[in-house]
């Protein structure tokens, strides 16, 4: 398979997977949005909404590196300049979710 129809692939199926996964966000976020502090914690603190917000961070961060790239491969015409930049955004969806999840974790 080339690499073009992988990319396509995998950008298809991490979009896919983020509608049910953005659609329970907004709507935890709608309930929570004007609570205070304690009840934020206290949500962000519960096993099964760590889990789902820690896979919808990955795949957010997954799908935003493929879509990004896409344009640095249609935009940036200097080779060395493209994979730099595609090198630090890979980075940066690495790093980006660990973070918060960690963070996530750390709560407690």
């Amino acid at each position: 398979m080339h690499v073009s129809t992988k990319k396509w692939l995998f950008t298809k199926i991490s979009s896919f997977l983020l509608i049910p996964l953005m659609i329970w966000f907004i709507l935890n976020f709608i309930s929570i949005y004007e609570n205070d502090y304690q009840t934020v914690l206290f949500f962000f603190a519960q096993q099964p909404t760590r889990i789902l917000f820690s896979i919808f961070i990955v795949i957010a961060f997954f799908f935003s590196a493929l879509t990004i790239s896409e344009i640095f491969e249609d935009y940036i015409k200097d080779q060395k300049i493209k994979n730099v930049a595609n090198k630090v955004l890979n980075i940066f969806a690495i790093i980006m979710p660990l973070i918060t999840i960690t963070g996530i974790y750390n709560l407690s």
